[in-house]
């Protein structure tokens, strides 16, 4: 709870910061807040704690959570830097991405259902401005509006999936929801459409199929550390959000909320790997690849909803590595060329062979290629759900997983070619690449030292 009070305070410094004049500080406190809030979460890590009337719960769920996600967002940070220049906008792009977080925290330490909606709502309204917070590109601005637009019909389906949980329950407290489905035979009709509304929002929010349309147009035409953002931070606090709902409130329905769990998880594998064969720009790939990433989230949730909550922070925090990673390397690209656009890429074997290795490790971990993070995320996931015998779906993830490897190792192909002209790499992001990449073979090296939930 202390680390949510220092990113709330070091927010409001940076709306501050404009009227005294301290906006070159900015950045730096932001950076410095972040790993401050990261130590005051392994202060609290012996400690299970209720706030605000039990509204937050913060437990090893919430606190494992909240700190994966304010680790990535100091390596966020560190990849942004050329997003916080310039004097004109630096305080409110700060103040927007540090208010993001403090609504990704409350969305996986709530314990009440009006906590997550406002949760959701910090997070996403910080984040329809931050998409459009490049004017002079009609991109992000058209990026804004199909995520306003779309934001708001799913927090609509959300509000009013908690409202008839509400009329059928009676409470917005999580325990007592559960306990009242739990004791009660019979419950009103309206109950069961509550919890599918509910699944609307939230598979909105981690972009499950078909709740994706969104995600491809608004990744590929926001700038690009807002993408990353967006398909890190964001991404780990929705799936986080989604299993803490479906795993302990409606545990009693996990039955009948498998099938539907299980189409959404088809439909995400098939539709986004196949979808993403055909994309000629790098980032639009990217961000297919991570509505497929979802799938195998899925997975593993729909083979054990009530204990797949260690698969799935793995799966993430290796997701988050490679994903940071990738999107490093595309900025770069996309810096120097214009666009991520896959022949951008040719030759950096030969000009830039930094950026090429990290951008292969990367795409060959969000494939799944050993020894790197990816690889053991998927199988963990594999494992799982053969244990809990789903050989189908398990097949049916393998096989959209060699797909995947077809359309990450285009890229690949394309850096082994003829050589072009260089690109200009800053020694601030050599270093964070090279950051990255010891990451993300390390945790596929030494995977038990981030299993700790």
């Amino acid at each position: 709870m202390n680390a949510l009070f220092v990113i709330c305070g070091i927010g409001v410094f940076a709306l501050l910061a404009e009227v005294f004049n301290l906006k070159k500080w900015v950045t730096i406190t932001s950076f410095l807040g972040i790993l401050i809030a990261l130590a005051l979460l392994f202060v609290e890590w012996k400690g299970i704690s209720y706030y605000y009337g039990g509204m937050l719960f913060f437990d090893h769920f919430a606190l494992a959570f909240s700190g994966l996600i304010l680790l990535v967002a100091a390596g966020w940070f560190w990849m942004a830097t050329d997003f916080f220049k310039g004097e004109a906008h630096r305080t409110d792009k700060s103040g927007l991405v540090l208010f993001a977080l403090v609504g990704a925290i409350m969305m996986v330490s709530f314990s009440n259902m009006a906590v997550l909606f406002l949760g959701i709502e910090i997070l996403s309204i910080s984040l329809y401005v931050l998409a459009g917070s490049d004017k002079e590109n009609l991109f992000s601005t058209e990026a804004a509006f199909k995520y306003f637009l779309m934001g708001a019909f799913a927090t609509g389906f959300l509000l009013f999936g908690i409202t008839l949980v509400y009329g059928a329950t009676g409470s917005f407290n999580l325990l007592a929801i559960s306990n009242s489905i739990g004791t009660h035979e019979v419950q009103p009709r309206y109950l069961y459409i509550g919890i599918l509304l509910m699944m609307v929002g939230l598979g909105f929010k981690i972009s499950a199929v078909p709740f994706h349309q969104w995600a491809p147009d608004v990744y590929e035409g926001s700038p690009t550390p807002v993408t990353t953002f967006m398909s890190t931070v964001v991404k780990i606090a929705a799936f986080a959000a989604f299993y803490k709902v479906f795993s302990f409130v409606f545990a009693r329905y996990d039955f009948a909320l498998l099938l539907f769990v299980q189409g959404l998880m088809v439909l995400t594998l098939v539709v986004a790997n196949v979808t993403a064969v055909v994309q000629t720009n790098v980032k639009r790939m990217l961000a297919y690849s991570s509505v497929g990433q979802v799938g195998y989230l899925l997975l593993a949730f729909s083979s054990d909803p009530k204990h797949s909550d260690g698969v799935i922070f793995f799966y993430l925090a290796a997701y988050a590595s490679a994903s940071l990673l990738a999107f490093t390397c595309v900025q770069l690209v996309e810096r120097a060329k214009g666009t991520a656009g896959i022949g951008n890429f040719q030759g950096l074997f030969k000009t830039n062979p930094l950026v090429a290795v990290a951008m292969t490790v990367a795409l060959f971990s969000l494939a799944g290629i050993p020894p790197l993070a990816g690889f053991f995320g998927k199988y963990l996931v594999f494992t799982l759900s053969v244990s809990k015998g789903y050989v189908a779906l398990t097949v049916l993830a393998v096989f959209t997983s060699l797909v995947g490897v077809y359309y990450y190792f285009k890229p690949v192909i394309t850096m082994a070619g003829p050589a072009v002209a260089p690109i200009s790499v800053p020694l601030r992001d050599r270093i964070l690449l090279v950051v990255l990449m010891v990451v993300t073979l390390a945790i596929g090296i030494f995977p038990d030292f981030i299993r700790i939930i």
